[in-house]
């Protein structure tokens, strides 16, 4: 009988069996695409707030301050999403669901809408 490593964290790998590692080094890939998403629109805030946009400086704190929160929730969910993805597969039960998505989508469709709108506007004036 080997002596089983302990592994961190143990919330996860404290439970079930080693699932096939493939499913599992698809999974760690999944992580760490949805990290790059949360870098990706902690970038997108700094660019909107260091840029001289034609909106009201209030609004476009608030988008870049919105964008902001979205990345580090993203980030966020990418470490929760991934350590229920491998407790699901080493117990042997349904994958969850990520709710992330839904934060990216809102996140990325209210900034690009406010921004089209201040574009428009400018056009037109």
């Amino acid at each position: 009988m080997t002596e089983q490593r302990r592994r961190w964290p143990a919330s996860v790998y404290g439970h079930g069996t080693d699932p096939d590692p493939r499913f599992s080094l698809a999974n760690e890939r999944t992580f760490l695409a949805w990290a790059r998403t949360g870098l990706a629109l902690l970038a997108g805030a700094a660019a909107l707030d260091a840029l001289d946009l034609p909106l009201h400086h209030v609004v476009q704190s608030l988008l870049a301050a919105l964008l902001a929160l979205a990345g580090v929730l993203t980030a966020a969910a990418a470490w929760w999403g991934w350590a229920r993805t491998e407790r699901a597969m080493r117990e042997n039960r349904a994958l969850p669901g990520n709710p992330a998505m839904l934060v990216v989508v809102v996140s990325v469709v209210v900034v690009g809408v406010a921004l089209a709108v201040a574009s428009l506007a400018r056009s037109v004036s």
